[in-house]
């Protein structure tokens, strides 16, 4: 359905987003991740000092985006935040598509894509004022990021290796995600902790 949507597009989209994204990016892999509150969209509380102990996984998310629908309309991203949530780890989806633009919805709407696609996250975040995405620098859906349960950011990048909307990529992909999580919750340094990102960028609302 999404075919033809190929690597160079791709990066240029998130590239693009990277100039008007906001300030200069604040995290930094190796480094103590940005500490953030925020709400989830049952009204529940989400703190990342409050999750210090855990692997925590940041995904940006937009149901709208021929990339995302990729890895969820398969069952990819379902099937590896199962994997991971049923270990421990805390999966936390963020929409920071500003109010009116692609991939901006209500708690209710969210709700229902969670429900519609199977998603195994352990919450969803709405951020329609950017707030959160451009404390991370998040340039576009989905950029994913993984904290360690000292705090720090040990993955920044795609989610795999395949920058497409083809969904036919997906077993032949290198999942980088899974990768750092294996590797740090095995106790060892994961081995790729930075790629560049591929995907829709954020629609972020204007400063």
């Amino acid at each position: 359905m999404y075919r033809g949507i190929r690597l160079a597009e791709s990066f240029l989209v998130a590239a693009g987003l990277a100039l008007s994204a906001g300030p200069a990016l604040a995290a930094r892999v190796g480094k103590p991740a940005p500490a953030f509150t925020a709400t989830d969209i049952d009204g529940k509380p989400v703190s990342l000092a409050a999750l210090r102990g855990k692997h925590v996984v940041l995904e940006w998310h937009n149901k709208g985006c021929p990339f995302v629908i990729k890895h969820y309309a398969s069952g990819n991203l379902p099937a590896l935040q199962a994997k991971w949530t049923k270990q421990g780890v805390v999966w936390l989806s963020i929409v920071s598509s500003a109010a009116g633009t692609e991939g901006s919805c209500t708690p209710a709407e969210a709700r229902e894509d969670i429900a519609a696609t199977k998603a195994a996250v352990t919450a969803m975040i709405l951020d329609p004022g950017g707030k959160l995405g451009r404390l991370y620098g998040a340039k576009c859906t989905p950029h994913m990021f993984v904290v360690n349960p000292k705090g720090t950011l040990i993955y920044d990048g795609a989610i795999d290796d395949h920058a497409s909307t083809d969904a036919e990529d997906i077993p032949a992909s290198k999942n980088w995600v899974d990768q750092a999580l294996t590797e740090s919750l095995a106790g060892r340094k994961v081995s790729v902790s930075s790629t560049r990102p591929y995907g829709c960028g954020i629609k972020y609302a204007k400063p």
